[in-house]
């Protein structure tokens, strides 16, 4: 193969002998294409000469040209016409825009790929016409739950029970027809507290053509993210004798590199690790025995210079190591009920908080793994609804504040909102504002997330909302901008919203 794409280079450099002119070829033979064209006339600059060949992708300042018969060779851009490298350029910028398209669309997992709860989104609506942005379309088959949703590949990803079936659903992200769901345990709303409404809390992962679910119960199913196809599943309470809080298991997968890590609670391994393409077990972290399980997602960090995962339960904080899942450090919580929302790190620094009074606070860890708390108060009372941190600054709802900045370093309140539509409920940030979700009637608002002060720039109540909703429940999911959409949830129906500037 490589003796037949000389033959390139000599069509390429056959009139031109000289050396310092000639074009500097490196020829190999291409397995792969970043994009396919159609063939179309190549010139060189320097000698004229021309050959039909179609572009297979540019590396390194080079050209992949094809020829007809199969052969592969590489080809300076600079040696080629004006016109060739216009070509190329364009087309250089066209495969950017559209793989910008496709990241800008990509939300894999709760909290997103940055676990940071703020979109990759730009260009979006800064304020919002009366009634709200334009609504998309209205799935209506979501099941009952409070799962929330990852994008990718142009497909939405949730979770709900639809009669007694724990269901992954998978819907088109341009539609809203679903494209596939897959049952993947029972929920009688037996064995777990449904009193505020039953189903699913927990929100889909997706990861290399695979979704990661947990139900209620602890099914933790590996599905194809092409067909909904079971690949394994396990369960938390069966396989790692784990043990919920009172609202059932709720907590989104992790997926880092080949590994996925889950909470299960109890007093054998508070965390496991475990082979993302088979369910094998990796680790345990067995010197973590926390009891209850509770609701936070497990954060991997790099906290002085040690990979490690942070997890929040009940009554600690814990770092473990991602080689061998080995405590490296702790500090106590006093959480009381349910401990819910997931820690944020910040270098060697870690930010925890739960409702029912109980506060948050700001953990150093040191150069030799001693944790120490920088500050603890009850400033930020946050129940379930998250925390983002933009800068040097704390967004979220606090339980009797409402709506709330708070600064990182000191945990001092910088301003807040408590009115009728910022009373208690869910966050997200995207392109610099707030997206704050009102639990009670569903009414979402638009606001900067700046330390300056509460500025509103738009509201709307989400529409429909679910009949069948618990009288206890409320609008729970948080709510998600990407690719340029917004997407809202109230148990069965899910609604996509135009966000995009125009």
């Amino acid at each position: 193969m490589i003796a037949e794409s000389r033959e390139l280079a000599k069509l390429l450099r056959r009139s031109d002998p000289s050396p310092m002119r000639s074009v500097l070829i490196l020829l190999v033979v291409s397995l792969c294409s970043t994009f396919s064209l159609s063939a179309r006339t190549w010139k060189q600059a320097a000698t004229g000469k021309e050959i039909i060949a179609e572009l297979i992708k540019v590396e390194d300042g080079k050209a992949h040209l094809k020829l007809a018969d199969g052969r592969v060779g590489q080809v300076e851009v600079l040696s080629l016409s004006l016109e060739d490298q216009e070509f190329i350029r364009e087309r250089e910028a066209g495969a950017s825009a559209a793989n910008s398209d496709v990241q800008g669309g990509e939300w894999p997992a709760f909290r997103g790929p940055n676990g940071d709860g703020i979109s990759t989104d730009t260009g979006l609506l800064d304020s919002w016409p009366e009634g709200g942005p334009e609504k998309l379309w209205v799935f209506d088959q979501a099941g009952m739950g409070y799962s929330g949703f990852s994008i990718s590949g142009g497909k939405l990803f949730t979770m709900g029970t639809r009669d007694e079936d724990v269901t992954v659903i998978c819907v088109d992200v341009e539609t809203g027809a679903e494209v596939w769901s897959t049952t993947i345990g029972n929920d009688d709303q037996d064995g777990y507290n449904a009193g505020w409404g039953h189903g699913p809390r927990a929100t889909p992962t997706v990861s290399d053509g695979h979704v990661y679910a947990l139900g209620p119960k602890g099914t933790l199913a590996c599905l194809s993210a092409e067909d909904g196809k079971k690949v394994w599943d396990k369960h938390l309470v069966d396989d790692f004798k784990g043990k919920s809080g009172g609202w059932g298991f709720s907590e989104s997968p992790l997926v880092d590199g080949d590994h996925l890590l889950i909470a299960p609670g109890g007093d054998d391994a508070g965390i496991v690790c475990l082979d993302k393409k088979s369910g094998s077990v990796v680790w345990k972290a067995d010197d973590v025995k926390p009891g209850k399980a509770e609701y936070a997602m497990i954060v991997p960090a790099e906290i002085n210079g040690v990979k490690q995962y942070v997890r929040l339960f009940e009554s600690i904080i814990v770092g473990v190591s991602a080689e061998d899942g080995s405590l490296i450090w702790s500090s106590e919580w006093g959480g009381k009920t349910a401990v819910i929302p997931t820690p944020i790190v910040d270098g060697n620094e870690i930010y925890v908080t739960s409702g029912y009074g109980v506060g948050s606070k700001l953990v150093s860890v040191d150069e030799s793994s001693n944790a120490s708390d920088l500050w603890i108060n009850t400033t930020m009372k946050n129940h379930h609804g998250g925390v983002v941190k933009v800068g040097d600054h704390l967004y979220g709802f606090s339980d009797g504040g409402g709506l709330m900045c708070q600064e990182w370093a000191t945990g001092e309140m910088t301003w807040n909102e408590k009115a009728r539509f910022t009373s208690k409920g869910s966050v997200h940030v995207a392109e610099g504002n707030l997206y704050a979700l009102n639990e009670e009637d569903g009414t979402l608002i638009l606001a900067a997330a700046s330390p300056e002060g509460f500025e509103q720039k738009g509201q709307f109540q989400l529409d429909p909302q679910s009949p069948n909703r618990s009288p206890k429940g409320k609008v729970w999911t948080h709510p998600l901008v990407i690719g340029g959409k917004l997407f809202l949830r109230d148990q069965e129906y899910i609604i996509a919203y135009d966000v995009k500037a125009k």
